[in-house]
C-alpha cells in the first residue's frame, strides 16, 4: 500500500462526503477507493468511518486522523516545492488563467516565445472570463481585468485593456459614417452582453466616449446583444453594424482594411489589467520566468 496515496484518498472521502465523489477527484474507481480505506484501517487497526448504504460518518479517531493527514500531506507538498525551488532551470507545469479574448489574441501567440525560452516548462492555460481562485484551482498566475480586490496576492500592473470602435466598409457605405457621438443613436450598434454585476454592464445600452467637450454618454441600440467578443467581431466583418471591441481582436482587420476605425478623436472606455500570483510561489523558477516574460511583453511600468 502507498501510504501517502491512501491518506490522500481518505482526505478526499472526508471532504467530498462520499467514496463516489472521491473516486472522481482521485481519478480512480470507487472499488479502488474502498480498497485504500480498508488497507489504511487494517494498517492502523482502528476504524476510520462508520459506513452504511446511505451515509458515512467519521469515528472519533477518524476525525483526529483526518487532521493529522492534512498536516502530513501539507509537509510532503512543502518538501516537493522546496525541491522544485532548488532547480536553476525553469521546469514543471505552469498553470495560468487569463480572460478569453486577451488570452486568445495576445497571450497564446506570445507563449510560443516563452516556450522557446523555457523548454522544460509545460504550459497549462485556462481561458475564462470568470475569476477562478488561484489557490483553490491550482493556478500559478492569472491575468485579471478590472479592479483588484485587496488580498495577500501580488498584483503587477499591465497595460490597460482598451477598445476600438469600428465597422465594415460595406456597412458605412450603406448607412453613412458617424462623425460625432450623437450620430451613433441613428446606427445599428452591436453590444456585448456583460454578466450581471460586471462594472461594464451599462455599456450594453450606453457607450461612453471622452472628447474635447468631456465625457459623453450615448444611448445605443441595435439588432444584436451577444456575450462573445469574437461573435461581435464576426458580425462587424459581415456588415451587421458598429461594434466596440478589444483592440487585439480587430488589429489585423484594421490594417487589412476589412474594418474601419471610428471616432478616433475620442477616448473609449478602458480597464486596468494585472498579473496576479502568490508571493511565496514567486521563488519557483518557472513562475519567476513567466512573470519576467509577461512584464517585458505587457508591463505598464
Amino acid at each position: 500500500m502507498d501510504l501517502f496515496q491512501a491518506m490522500t484518498v481518505y482526505v478526499r472521502v472526508v471532504e467530498t462526503g462520499s467514496m463516489t465523489a472521491a473516486a472522481l477527484q482521485c481519478e480512480m474507481s470507487t472499488t479502488m477507493v474502498g480498497n485504500h480505506l480498508r488497507a489504511l484501517e487494517q494498517r492502523l487497526g482502528v476504524r476510520l468511518l462508520n459506513r452504511t448504504t446511505r451515509r458515512q460518518r467519521l469515528t472519533e479517531f477518524g476525525t483526529a486522523y483526518y487532521q493529522r493527514c492534512l498536516e502530513v500531506l501539507g509537509l510532503v507538498a512543502d518538501s516537493e516545492r522546496l525541491a522544485e525551488q532548488t532547480l536553476d532551470e525553469p521546469s514543471g507545469t505552469l498553470r495560468i488563467t487569463a480572460p478569453l479574448t486577451f488570452g486568445t489574441e495576445r497571450l497564446a501567440p506570445a507563449l510560443s516565445e516563452f516556450a522557446l525560452r523555457c523548454p522544460q516548462v509545460k504550459l497549462d492555460v485556462v481561458l475564462t472570463n470568470g475569476r477562478p481562485d488561484l489557490l483553490e484551482n491550482g493556478f500559478d498566475a492569472a491575468i485579471r481585468l478590472g479592479a483588484i480586490e485587496p488580498s495577500n496576492m501580488i498584483a503587477r500592473p499591465l497595460i490597460d485593456y482598451t477598445l476600438t470602435m469600428c465597422a465594415s466598409k460595406e456597412y458605412l457605405a450603406r448607412r453613412g459614417t458617424p462623425q460625432k457621438p450623437e450620430d451613433l443613436q441613428h446606427h445599428d450598434c452591436l453590444a456585448f452582453a456583460y454578466p450581471a454585476g460586471d462594472d461594464w454592464h451599462s455599456v450594453e445600452k450606453q457607450w461612453r466616449l471622452t472628447g474635447p467637450e468631456g465625457e459623453v454618454l450615448v444611448a445605443v441600440s441595435g439588432p444584436m446583444l451577444i456575450n462573445s467578443s469574437a461573435g461581435l467581431h464576426q458580425a462587424a466583418r459581415t456588415g451587421m453594424g458598429i461594434v466596440m471591441v478589444p483592440d487585439a481582436l480587430v488589429e489585423q482587420d484594421l490594417k487589412d482594411g476589412k474594418l474601419v476605425a471610428l471616432m478616433q478623436d475620442y477616448q473609449l472606455p478602458s480597464r486596468p489589467m494585472h498579473l496576479v500570483y502568490a508571493q511565496d510561489r514567486y521563488r519557483l523558477p518557472k513562475l519567476r520566468s513567466f512573470v519576467d516574460f509577461a512584464m517585458q511583453m505587457w508591463g505598464k511600468y
